[in-house]
Parts: structure tokens; sequence; C-alpha cells
């Protein structure tokens, strides 16, 4: 697998390697169990700093895409690609939801209300 940082763009160079890796995980370029290579050769094979590359896997780790295991190394998530279509697809209903009771005319805080209820009793909202 091919990264590379491009040092004329606004966007840090840990968050271009942040998503190179989230794009090669999701893409299936790289797959659960696949070794990542060590933060200090993959900074000198960049070109950056180790603490760049550090807050990079870090950031993969909080999103649940990559493990580390100590001296082991730094893995690809078993659930990785799991996680992120479940995501995708929360992102996708939560989208639908919201642009439906727009239409209905309620805000923000009256529709988080109503979910909270019905998940809460289990009931359909506003049910008695």
């Amino acid at each position: 697998m091919i990264v590379s940082i491009d040092d004329s763009l606004p966007v840090p160079a840990y968050d271009q390697l942040r998503q190179q890796l989230a794009d090669a995980i999701i893409g299936g370029v790289l797959v659960p169990g696949e070794r990542l290579a060590p933060i200090r050769q993959l900074a000198r094979d960049l070109g950056i700093a180790p603490g760049t590359v550090a807050r990079a896997y870090r950031e993969l780790e909080a999103d649940r895409l990559i493990v580390a295991d100590g001296r082991n190394g730094t893995f690809v998530a078993s659930g990785a690609l799991g996680q992120v279509r479940r995501s995708d697809e929360i992102a996708a209903i939560i989208d639908s939801c919201a642009a439906r009771l727009e239409r209905f005319g309620l805000t923000g805080a009256e529709a988080a209300r109503l979910l909270g209820e019905r998940m809460r009793t289990g009931r359909p909202a506003g049910a008695n």
C-alpha cells in the first residue's frame, strides 16, 4: 500500500495519512488483521515526524479502524469495515428522518425528545 503526503495541501499531514489509511481500509485494500507499518518506519518512509504518524494511528484507533497491540504492532481491526458500513447506514437513517421531520416543522429539540421517548419506552412516540 502506498500513501503519500502532499505538503502543498492545506490539510495537515496527520489528517492526509489518516484519510488515506481509512480509505484503504474501507475500500478493502487493507484487510482485517493486516499489520500496518511501525510508526517510526512509516514516518521515515514519508519524511514526516513520528508524532504525526502516531496521531493518525491514534485517530484511526479511536474510530475503531485499527488496533494497537503493543510490541506486536498495529493491525486493521477485525470489525473495521462492518463498523464503517454501520456508521454510514446510521447516518443515512438520521439524514432521512431529519429531512422528513423538518417537512412537518419539528425543531431539533422536539425531534430529539420524541426519539428519546420512543427509545426509552419502546412505544411509538406520542402513544399513551
